[in-house]
């Protein structure tokens, strides 16, 4: 194999070792460009928890600071439309 295959194949192997906590906090906090724009309605970021606004606004690569409302206030002003609001 070459150097980029075992390179590969070595982080799965590390990636399957982690405990679910690892897992979720490797994936939540470091930024890889995302796929898709999120599709949440208002209504969905007024219920949304604040782990799942803090994992959203890192994916992102934004700011997760303050208060519930203040990480509800941004998510929706940065990804919902001025006619969505």
């Amino acid at each position: 194999m070459g150097s980029l295959a075992s390179d590969i194949v070595q982080t799965k192997v590390n990636f399957g070792r982690m405990t679910d906590a690892q897992q979720a906090k490797k994936s939540c906090w470091e930024f890889q460009m995302p796929l898709h724009y999120p599709r949440y309605t208002k209504a969905d970021y007024e219920r949304m928890p604040e782990w799942k606004l803090d994992c959203l606004l890192k994916e992102y690569g934004l700011p997760a600071s303050g208060s519930v409302v203040e990480k509800r206030k941004f998510a929706m002003g940065s990804f919902l439309w001025p006619s969505q609001q």
